[in-house]
């Protein structure tokens, strides 16, 4: 499976984004598609998971009621909507196909990354 997010970009706060991970080759061996972010001198963390052929969804903490991961199954394109962007949400963010689960090492494959920046 080959996963290519695109949507990052530099916005201020309170601004949103749309993140999107669009899976190609044996997408039918995907259970789950996770995101991801990995800020400078941090460790990487799941931000929100769903479950490919489902409903089933999970976002962390921290992004609740701001972010929000869905799919469109027709278009095997997982998105992630981040509204009110706040400066500790600069990072790079990944999309990751793997078990449904909060742990990196749960994913198997995984995007290039996209950069979102915020910042005034």
């Amino acid at each position: 499976v080959v996963l290519v997010e695109s949507g990052g970009g530099l916005v201020q706060p309170g601004d949103s984004l749309r993140l999107s991970c669009t899976a190609s080759g044996r997408t039918d061996s995907v259970y789950a598609l996770g995101w991801f972010r990995q800020a400078p001198g941090k460790e990487r963390e799941l931000v929100a998971a769903a479950i490919w052929t489902g409903e089933n969804t999970v976002h962390a903490k921290s992004v609740q009621g701001r972010f929000t991961v869905s799919r469109n199954g027709a278009e095997n394109t997982v998105y992630l909507h981040m509204n009110n962007l706040k400066p500790e949400n600069t990072a790079v963010y990944y999309c990751a196909q793997g078990d449904y689960c909060s742990h990196d090492g749960c994913y198997d494959s995984w995007g290039q990354g996209t950069q979102v920046t915020v910042s005034s």
